[in-house]
């Protein structure tokens, strides 16, 4: 009888342990920076951040950068923040508009981009003593290139 109840306890603790951890890797994948960077040989610019949000202990999308891209260039898809020591991490954007995003204006011409870190990163670099290296957006950086239109003739 006790191990028939051990045996249940065992199981389901394993299914709660495989079904939380698939949740939260879906939740908050890590991206690699593998993938940072334009393939296109046009001139490439990268600008900093001009705001850092560290707040992970709010939960997920509370580590991010806002960014300025000038219009008529398109952005890259990812971001990458370098912490001298600690090595590279890139995350994913999302369009913040052409107004106020996080009480940051955009310049005339300008639009804003919001780069998300992933929590557990921060996380990490801060359980390391980084986070003031974390605040600082000199080690944030987001591409961007001049829009090309290729007409067709």
């Amino acid at each position: 009888m006790i191990l028939r109840k051990l045996t249940y306890i065992l199981f389901l603790f394993s299914l709660i342990s495989i079904l939380g951890f698939s949740y939260v890797a879906k939740k908050s994948p890590v991206t690699a920076c593998n993938q940072w960077g334009f393939s296109s040989k046009a001139e490439k610019y990268y600008v900093q951040a001009e705001k850092i949000v560290v707040e992970p202990w709010r939960g997920e999308h509370h580590v991010y950068g806002i960014f300025q891209i000038p219009g008529g260039y398109l952005n890259d898809k990812l971001l990458k923040v370098e912490i001298p020591g600690a090595g590279k991490y890139c995350g994913v954007l999302s369009y913040g508009g052409t107004v106020t995003t996080d009480g940051i204006d955009a310049k005339p011409g300008h639009y804003l981009m919001k780069g998300f870190l992933n929590t557990r990163i921060a996380i990490k670099l801060i359980l390391q003593g980084r986070q003031e290296e974390l605040k600082q957006g000199s080690n944030w950086k987001l591409g961007y290139t001049k829009i090309s239109l290729k007409v067709k003739g």
